[in-house]
């Protein structure tokens, strides 16, 4: 079993810190909006879905803890809270749509109680927005058994598939997205093997994809980045699959630095890559690629492991945290409301309107 990633009860979150995975299981507890912030901007809690997860309920936190009293608090309440979630990462589409999900039920209760709140209005405030931030929760879990379903249609019988960094059940509250569609086929025995990508300089697929992969009982095998192109050529992999932070509206895809890297490799030797992500990962708002921010990190992530040097003291660095793969080299995207392939402009608008 994976542990819980989000415990939200009255007043607290509690975040699985994934930072000390897999040698420890411990939470941090967090009662408002910029606790919540920090835990995901400082990698406590990762994954796409995952963050947008804890955007709502760290949404809800605030309201409960400043419990404002009037239509007027209520709106620079709402836009400050999604504000300060929004900057924790600015890659992960999930979380701005969840921020801005929440902001806007809030703005909406504003709108129909003009003025002061009375003690019952701040209380049915609280109840509504408790209840949108367990909907986003639940609208994941559907979406990832959903994912799951339609990727393992996709690949074949003893199917050799390979993976990069974490799209598993840690980055989402449901099974997950790309290791969801990898349990989903092994649990109906199509899996003979998957590699997992350490996945530096992070390293969640060291220590995060192969901890479940093995947790669930697929023949799993972890390996360094750069060995990849070899494996691919000599081991019989026949599929690719990853998650995604962000896809533009031309299905371009924002995903953990080495991505795209596959995805070149994968279209050398004519082997499917697929994209497995939930909707609100597609970003209408951003037309390609080369509107995407791409976060760059601490260099310390790269020169250090587990507080330990790699590096010499003093040397420049460079640390994007994700890279871009364009549409053209994904075979498909697989959504919660299906598979759009080819990845174009159209196909993803009617994906999004079924």
């Amino acid at each position: 079993m994976i542990p819980p990633r989000l415990i939200f009860r009255k007043g607290v979150l509690k975040i699985l810190d994934q930072r000390l995975l897999p040698d420890k299981v411990k939470f941090i507890s967090v009662k408002n909006a910029a606790g919540t912030a920090k835990a995901t901007k400082d990698m406590a809690l990762r994954g796409a879905p995952l963050i947008g997860c804890a955007a709502a309920f760290g949404f809800a936190l605030e309201i409960r803890r400043l419990r404002p009293s009037s239509s007027a608090g209520l709106q620079r309440v709402a836009r400050g809270t999604a504000a300060l979630l929004k900057a924790a990462r600015p890659t992960a589409v999930a979380l701005f749509y969840a921020a801005d999900r929440m902001m806007n039920k809030a703005l909406a209760f504003a709108a129909e109680k003009p003025g002061k709140f009375s003690t019952a209005a701040v209380k049915e405030l609280i109840a509504l927005i408790d209840r949108e931030a367990r909907l986003v929760t639940s609208e994941d879990e559907a979406a990832c058994l959903a994912m799951g379903n339609f990727g393992e249609a996709l690949l074949k019988n003893n199917c050799v598939i390979m993976t990069h960094c974490n799209a598993g059940a840690l980055a989402t509250m449901g099974i997950g997205t790309a290791v969801g569609v990898i349990t989903a086929a092994h649990r109906r025995g199509k899996i003979k093997r998957a590699y997992s990508c350490e996945t530096r300089p992070y390293l969640q697929g060291a220590r995060l994809t192969i901890w479940e992969l093995m947790r669930e009982g697929v023949p799993a095998e972890l390996i360094t980045d750069n060995m990849a192109a070899h494996i691919i050529k000599t081991c019989g992999v026949n599929a690719v699959v990853v998650g995604a932070d962000r896809i533009a509206a031309n299905g371009d895809t924002a995903n953990k630095i080495g991505t795209y890297g596959l995805a070149v490799i994968a279209r050398h030797h004519k082997i499917p890559f697929y994209v497995a992500a939930p909707t609100p990962t597609i970003d209408l708002r951003t037309p390609d690629g080369e509107a995407i921010v791409i976060e760059e990190r601490s260099a310390q992530e790269v020169t250090f492991i587990k507080g330990s040097r790699i590096a010499p003291a003093g040397v420049k660095v460079r640390h994007p945290a994700f890279d871009v793969t364009p549409a053209g080299l994904i075979t498909a995207l697989i959504t919660e409301k299906g598979v759009i392939s080819p990845v174009t402009r159209a196909n993803i608008r009617t994906n999004l309107s079924n």
